[in-house]
């Protein structure tokens, strides 16, 4: 079986194309088949007043278009933009390579895939904004 695989805590929150799914007492997995349904884990949900950082914010635009806030065709392009200026910030090859699998996901408009992408640099941009404040 193919597609993705959420693994859900007791009382988790998934926003699954437009709706929002809680699980019940126990742990849980659910099998996603539909290709390209829009997924977001609210424990992930970056929210607006977080979206304070360059990461965070192409992160946020990525999740306006899970949620279903953000039309994919028009935000896309925008989607797209904003991954590149990131690519001319983070240079090293771990983060070229994220930034990669992101653009590629916009691109094939796997858009969860692209989140997940980009919600990998977080660490990274977190280090970075603490070493600029020290």
């Amino acid at each position: 079986m193919s597609g993705l695989v959420l693994k859900l805590g007791p009382k988790e929150r998934v926003l699954i194309n437009g709706a929002v799914i809680e699980n019940g007492d126990r742990r849980s997995r659910l099998a996603i088949v539909t290709p390209n349904a829009n997924i977001l884990r609210l424990r992930d949900a970056i929210h607006p007043e977080e979206a304070n950082t360059p990461v965070r914010r192409v992160c946020y635009a990525a999740q306006l278009i899970l949620s279903g806030d953000a039309d994919a065709e028009n935000s896309r392009l925008q989607l797209l933009r904003r991954i590149e200026e990131l690519s001319r910030i983070l240079t090293d090859n771990d983060s070229h390579m994220h930034l990669t699998l992101a653009t590629e996901a916009a691109i094939d408009r796997q858009f969860y895939q692209c989140l997940k992408s980009l919600r990998a640099l977080l660490p990274r941009e977190d280090r970075l904004m603490a070493v600029g404040c020290s």
